[in-house]
């Protein structure tokens, strides 16, 4: 039992859980933005009253493509939502983070240390023939 006690206390464990529970209330409230907001906006320009009964049957088989089309643009409206406020910020933040190389270092070949360009020798690993 005190393994078990571990693996759940594990931050990785935690932070899915969170993330799950967050990820389902976004969910929750995409659909409804969506269901209560723009399938009516949607509705009102196409005439519609309901969009989310639009249906049509052949053999007395019912198909509800309203329901299709608000779950296809609840997908659409959380794709772009974790895009354009997730993957992008943390992008642009990366590229800034990410670190350039120095111009007036180069990389020693035996430890791979970053040593000055007039070093004869390198500091970390004291290298005078591998130097490039």
């Amino acid at each position: 039992m005190r393994g078990f006690k571990q693996f759940l206390l594990r931050g990785n464990v935690v932070d899915l859980a969170v993330g799950v529970v967050i990820g389902a209330a976004f969910a929750a409230l995409v659909a409804a933005v969506v269901k209560d907001l723009l399938m009516p906006l949607i509705g009102a320009v196409a005439k519609l009253p309901d969009f989310s009964n639009m249906s049509f049957t052949i053999n007395g088989s019912k198909f509800s493509y309203g329901d299709l089309l608000n779950a296809l643009l609840a997908f659409l409206i959380a794709a772009a939502s974790v895009y354009f406020l997730v993957v992008l910020p943390i992008n642009r933040l990366m590229s800034k983070v990410k670190k350039t190389p120095d111009p007036n270092t180069r990389q020693c070949t035996e430890c791979l240390s970053e040593i000055p360009l007039q070093a004869r020798r390198c500091k970390f690993c004291t290298a005078t023939t591998s130097l490039a």
